[in-house]
């Protein structure tokens, strides 16, 4: 072993205890980092993250997400495998604040390019009611002050941003196939426009601009297309609801002709139906696409988006 390894390798080590992590199978169900591959070693802290770079590097790269399909992003832990493998990629593709043990990990590993999607666009803070009127019908604005919002990728525009921003990263990092970075990143963002359109069109004519969800996961959607997102939690997908602010979504229900409350795939759906059930509506699942698993309804980031598309037109009352 070379006098670096053992030095990263000792950086490594101190990371893993800082960090309270035991055994090498004890933590994330996440797979171990594959480094020195022939290829463009790239690690994503996530799907949204891990489909970019796929998308973006085509055959030049090799792409290993830290997260596992099924898990809940936010409540990841890196195993210490995890963390010893980022000692060798080329690359590490994240978002910043979203998951705290990737941050320490990022910020102690050696790789020379690391890209934090979140600077290459801009963050909002939300809380559990975003655009439109809700902040009218919501009298527990306290209850949530909200934080920055990581859920970029779920509005295509910023979701294009990013791509932008790492395809010029790869570009950079490894200019041999520089050309095939910016033209998958051409494709890719025009795709991401094409969706874009899909939403536009297919939200103009509803019959009500309110939905209700248990996680505030959908604030840059509803903005980018005049939609008011009420979230029965925050930001943070586990967190419980008052009585209050459950007494509220029940009014706003029924003031703003509200049909559906939407759950997601990774987490319990016994919130929203306790809600929708109080408040006499019905339950769908809008994807926050943090995860595919057999549940999803698609098989990437496209099909899922499209899938939300038609849960929100059946719930708005499209023409």
């Amino acid at each position: 072993m070379n006098v670096r390894r053992r030095l990263i390798s000792t950086a490594t080590a101190a990371l893993v205890t800082a960090l309270g992590l035991g055994s090498l199978t004890g933590c994330s169900g996440g797979s171990a980092v594959a480094a020195n591959t022939g290829k463009f070693d790239v690690v994503a802290s996530f799907y949204p993250m891990a489909f970019l770079a796929e998308q973006i590097g085509g055959k030049h790269v090799h792409v290993t997400s830290l997260t596992s399909p099924g898990q809940e992003p936010h409540d990841l832990e890196l195993s210490t495998r995890q963390i010893a493998g980022l000692e060798e990629t080329d690359a590490v593709l994240y978002l910043k604040d979203l998951q705290p043990s990737v941050d320490a990990a990022v910020a102690q590993s050696p790789a020379k390019t690391k890209i934090d999607a979140a600077s290459l666009t801009t963050l909002e803070k939300h809380g559990n009611e975003v655009g439109g009127h809700a902040a009218a019908h919501d009298t527990h604005k306290g209850e949530d002050s909200g934080g920055r919002d990581p859920h970029i990728w779920l509005d295509p525009v910023r979701y294009a941003e990013v791509a932008r921003g790492v395809g010029k990263a790869f570009e950079k990092a490894d200019p041999e196939h520089a050309a095939d970075y910016a033209r998958n990143t051409a494709h890719l963002v025009k795709r991401l426009d094409d969706l874009n359109t899909r939403f536009k069109e297919g939200l103009a004519g509803t019959r009500t601009r309110t939905f209700i969800t248990t996680h505030a996961a959908f604030g840059y959607l509803a903005e980018r297309y005049g939609l008011t997102e009420e979230a029965i939690n925050g930001l943070d997908p586990e967190s419980e609801p008052s009585a209050a602010r459950v007494k509220d979504l029940e009014k706003l229900a029924a003031a703003d002709g509200v049909s559906t409350v939407f759950y997601e795939t990774l987490v319990s759906d016994d919130t929203a139906k306790t809600v929708a059930h109080d408040a006499g509506l019905g339950t769908d699942v809008l994807d926050p696409i943090e995860g595919i698993t057999g549940k999803s309804r698609g098989t990437d980031y496209f099909s899922v988006q499209d899938a939300n598309l038609k849960a929100l037109r059946r719930a708005l009352g499209a023409k």
